[in-house]
């Protein structure tokens, strides 16, 4: 029977630039891997990409953005992404979870505005991948700015 996985958590800055999107992927990836989290490293490698593309874009300054990986004894983890930035990311009500239904809807359609006008298709699916993906997510704010976050459970297979 293998060994229970001992809570631990690990630290990572990343540039303030389109290159941390790939970094965080490969981090992740190669984390998982090297401890055999089971986890799904595919969810986890996309919803870390939302964030910290997030973090990036909608962020000023040169500042390094940290991603921070945790992962508890019950074999789920978590992730956040720490930028600079005290205002709270779009799309969450107060400190803690998104606004409105959880799952299966998410936020309004993706690809239009609240107002109704459409987008660019991209828009707003970050967050309706993270709402219909993770057990959970939020924000909270920081000493230096905020934490966005979400969490997975382990497989069950």
């Amino acid at each position: 029977m293998p060994e229970p996985l001992r809570a631990a958590t690990w630290r990572f800055a990343l540039p303030h630039t389109t290159a941390a999107v790939p970094l965080a992927r490969a981090l992740i990836r190669n984390t998982l891997a090297d401890i055999g989290a089971p986890v799904d490293g595919d969810t986890a490698e996309l919803l870390t990409a939302e964030l910290v593309a997030n973090a990036v874009q909608h962020t000023d300054g040169d500042e390094p953005i940290e991603l921070v990986v945790e992962l508890v004894p019950t074999g789920g983890w978590q992730v956040e992404v720490h930028d600079q930035d005290p205002t709270p990311p779009g799309g969450f009500d107060g400190p803690g979870r998104p606004e409105g239904p959880r799952r299966p809807n998410g936020p309004e359609r993706p690809d239009h505005h609240p107002d109704g006008s459409p987008t660019l298709a991209e828009r707003g699916r970050g967050l309706l991948l993270i709402r219909t993906l993770s057990a959970d997510a939020g924000y909270r704010p920081t000493d230096f700015g905020k934490a966005v976050w979400f969490t997975l459970p382990p497989r069950t297979h």
